[in-house]
């Protein structure tokens, strides 16, 4: 005997976003006793397959088409068919299903001690030399870890880290926020880089102020190392006068040796030519490194086990 909905009041899809959200909460549950129940066409033995009582599968049943407001079987005695109805609506809850048991699988994978993924932000300027060799060396104990690599400057990575898109980042300067834990790493020193022709490319050291009427190139604010050149600048008592703003560390080198000013930047992977770097005696400038997570963001052991490498590596991040 075909089922007959009761005239018990049930959800009617709408365009409204809290109806919709509605629906899904009461849909969800039931979706795979629906896909059992379809696949045997027995409440019985798919009670048995599922192992739950089979009065719950056929309560669940009953009101999964109450709900809807549609019938998805036709009863046949002990046994059941899918209605036109119960046929179309199987196909998206095998692919939902279907999706469902993919993002599971691909989580379980994440986090998988040995062969798991972390997810890690560094800056650009970390990623010729440094990156590649702290990699190099974790995975030496642990060489099926996977890793998805994102470079970017500070500010962008924290807002990634907060989005749970990343797991840790390398970063400066380090992060003081309360939504974060962030622990000192290492310190990478500042040179003052000119033009291999410019009247100081003879000196090996000098002081910032002697550079107060120099033209500065810099990377854009909002960026950490922009940040430390305007501190600098300020603590040796001027403004940096700036004719070129960019992304990317190299890019000032290149700029430097163009003979377009100078820069103050970290060293280098491979010396450029065409520049001069002159060590900064005063202010002291230099800027530290170091790690960020989450506050109270949960580790998978792939993720807790590179976090241990790099608190190891204090004092030796950099080569």
């Amino acid at each position: 005997m075909v089922h007959q909905p009761s005239s018990r009041p049930r959800l009617s899809p709408s365009s409204d976003t809290e109806d919709m959200a509605e629906m899904s909460k009461v849909l969800a549950p039931r979706l795979a006793y629906f896909a059992g129940v379809a696949r045997t066409e027995h409440v019985t033995r798919a009670a048995q397959e599922m192992n739950v009582p089979q009065s719950t599968l056929s309560r669940s049943m009953a009101r999964l088409e109450q709900d809807l407001g549609v019938d998805l079987f036709a009863r046949h005695g002990r046994t059941v068919s899918l209605t036109p109805a119960g046929r179309t609506f199987l196909t998206s809850v095998e692919r939902a299903l279907a999706e469902v048991e993919r993002a599971a699988e691909e989580v379980r994978a994440d986090a998988d001690p040995t062969t798991g993924k972390v997810a890690f932000g560094f800056l650009h300027t970390m990623g010729a030399e440094t990156v590649p060799g702290l990699l190099h060396a974790f995975r030496a104990d642990h060489p099926r870890v996977r890793f998805s690599l994102v470079q970017n400057y500070g500010e962008a990575m924290l807002e990634r880290l907060r989005a749970g898109e990343l797991d840790l980042c390398l970063t400066s300067p380090v992060p003081d926020a309360p939504d974060l834990v962030a622990r000192r790493l290492d310190e990478q020193k500042l040179r003052l880089v000119v033009p291999a022709d410019h009247s100081l490319a003879g000196r090996r050291r000098i002081r910032l102020a002697e550079a107060a009427d120099e033209t500065f190139v810099t990377l854009e604010p909002g960026y950490g190392l922009r940040r430390i050149t305007d501190d600098l600048c300020k603590e040796a008592g001027f403004k940096p006068r700036i004719a070129f703003e960019g992304e990317e560390a190299e890019t000032l080198r290149g700029l430097v040796a163009a003979g377009l000013g100078v820069a103050l930047l970290p060293p280098p992977a491979v010396p450029r030519p065409g520049v001069v770097e002159l060590t900064v005696t005063a202010p002291r400038a230099a800027r530290e490194i170091g790690v960020a997570w989450l506050e109270g963001h949960p580790d998978t052991p792939p993720v807790a086990a590179f976090k241990k490498f790099l608190l190891s590596r204090r004092g030796s991040l950099l080569p």
